[in-house]
């Protein structure tokens, strides 16, 4: 039987494509997000088991933790932190936060891994393994290594940050990168990024532990 042009094309196509990548699927572990920032690709889901990075510390893109936020202090707030490894001591983090009061309010990672405390003080200082002063992490001064910028929640109650912070591992042999089994705070003020040790921000709210997420098969 004749083949119509068509039909030619299209299989003439096909091998042409099949030749080029040796007949092997490169993506057969399944990318089923990628979000790109500036140079740097970041697969959120679908990590391909084998995809290593080479840098000195030995992170992979893709590790994930996660913490989940209750209330403290007499606060019903709740909510979920996420976070991502995108590279060499780089980290996503997405933050969602609910029944929270409206108004703008510090966030910070502490030391300890441990929210057990009504008012959330078990979680001790700000996590600051490098023995900086407190500060604004976005102006570039010196700053704990827990310090972020502050979160604005919404007459809903509602808050959503997103941001990459340098820095970070998730886990790893390095303590004063790691994030794992440290805690994340959610304040009641604002933090003023000027007064010492923690920005003013007042009561603890909101804590929750970061935790190692197991990694997708």
């Amino acid at each position: 039987m004749k083949k119509s042009p068509l039909v030619a094309c299209l299989a003439g196509t096909l091998l042409l494509l099949n030749a080029c990548d040796g007949g092997s699927n490169k993506n057969a572990s399944g990318v089923d997000t990628v979000m790109t920032e500036g140079s740097d690709t970041v697969t959120v889901v679908g990590q391909s088991a084998d995809d290593v990075s080479n840098s000195p510390t030995g992170m992979r893109g893709g590790d994930r933790a996660v913490a989940t936020i209750n209330g403290k202090s007499g606060s019903s707030v709740t909510g979920t932190a996420t976070f991502t490894q995108t590279g060499d001591n780089k980290v996503r983090m997405i933050l969602d936060i609910q029944q929270a009061p409206q108004g703008v309010h510090a966030i910070h990672l502490h030391q300890n891994g441990d929210c057990s405390a009504a008012d959330a003080t078990s979680a001790g200082p700000h996590w600051n393994p490098t023995k900086q002063p407190h500060g604004n992490r976005e102006s570039k001064e010196a700053h704990h290594m827990g310090d972020l910028p502050n979160l604005t929640i919404g007459a809903d109650g509602r808050g959503r940050t997103e941001m990459v912070v340098e820095g970070w591992t998730i886990g790893g042999s390095d303590t004063t990168t790691s994030i794992v089994n440290r805690a994340i705070i959610i304040h009641a003020r604002a933090d003023d990024y000027k007064s010492q040790p923690a920005g003013n921000a007042g009561d603890r709210i909101g804590c929750g532990v970061i935790v190692l997420q197991a990694a997708a098969n």
